[in-house]
């Protein structure tokens, strides 16, 4: 297929259409990876022994980042991909499997988290609005209010 031709509209195309992110196969693939991803890591947080009160206190304080949004699309996109992308948590379980160990129960709540969003289809966020992610339009079509 050419750059220039346009992929057939369906419902299963409809969010590619309206942002960059990927589908068919490949969102699925990435969906079940990111499934995959909390399955071990909530198996490696239990053989920790931390306590899963902790874990749950401190499952959603990753979304904190969203608070970026009140200061324009941009910086929230920024705040939410910097503390979602897979990158910080997995440095710091690097850091808490070579250093002090203490770190590791810390990151692997943070990786759950990260994991568990992508899974459900909230992925990085594009600068334009929340809704626009690598993997999809989020919150479905817009419709106009009927009076």
């Amino acid at each position: 297929m050419s750059s220039t031709e346009r992929v057939p509209e369906s419902a299963s195309t409809l969010s590619s259409l309206t942002s960059p992110a990927v589908r068919g196969g490949v969102r699925v693939w990435l969906h079940v990876e990111a499934a995959a991803a909390l399955a071990v890591t909530l198996v490696l947080y239990s053989r920790t022994g931390s306590s899963w009160g902790t874990f749950g206190a401190l499952f959603l304080a990753p979304d904190l980042a969203l608070l970026g949004y009140l200061f324009g699309a941009r910086a929230g996109a920024a705040a939410y991909n910097a503390v979602h992308s897979y990158a910080g948590p997995l440095g710091l379980t690097a850091i808490g499997l070579l250093g002090p160990a203490a770190v590791l129960p810390y990151a692997l709540i943070w990786l759950a988290h990260c994991s568990l969003d992508r899974a459900v289809g909230y992925g990085l966020k594009y600068s334009t609005a929340a809704r626009f992610t690598h993997l999809g339009l989020r919150g479905g079509q817009r419709r106009p209010a009927t009076a």
